[in-house]
């Protein structure tokens, strides 16, 4: 990964400009599905459009198995969270988006998933950290910023 470009973009979500930050939005989304090559992204494009299909195990399967062929993958781990959290299996899915945080800390999308994780356990507080590291990075997503609202309500 080029580490200079990275910076870049991640400075570019902070941009005035909502054309730039959508640029660099898609340009991380895009290091970060292709860090392991064609391959590895084929396989989670391919257990996307199983889980779509609500072929469930077979998605999980396939992310299973990256995983274990590719523990460095961050990536591979933030898909295996978001199926784990559109199956409603939190605590998996938490695991999950941690390790792609410790693989990449700056994984905004892991960080806004485990914070709706948090949020859908009650654990109001961790949802709010996790949604407010998410904005240290990209700091005009809105929806972080409607979801801190929401759990600080929840909280009262």
């Amino acid at each position: 990964m080029n580490q200079n470009l990275v910076d870049k973009l991640l400075l570019d979500l902070k941009n005035s400009d909502p054309n730039i930050r959508e640029r660099a939005t898609r340009q991380l989304w895009s290091i970060w599905f292709w860090q392991k090559g064609k391959i590895p992204l084929a396989q989670i494009e391919e257990s996307e459009k199983l889980l779509s299909a609500g072929n469930v195990a077979a998605a999980t399967s396939i992310l299973d198995d990256l995983v274990d062929a590719l523990p460095d993958f961050a990536e591979a781990w933030n898909r295996r969270a978001v199926l784990k959290f559109m199956t409603q299996d939190y605590d998996l899915a938490i695991a999950d988006c941690e390790m792609a945080l410790a693989l990449n800390p700056v994984h905004f999308g892991a960080l806004h998933g485990l914070g709706l994780c948090h949020a859908a356990l009650g654990n109001y507080s961790a949802a709010i950290r996790a949604f407010r590291a998410a904005l240290d990075i990209q700091p005009h997503a809105i929806e972080n910023q409607r979801l801190i609202l929401e759990c600080t309500a929840r909280l009262s």
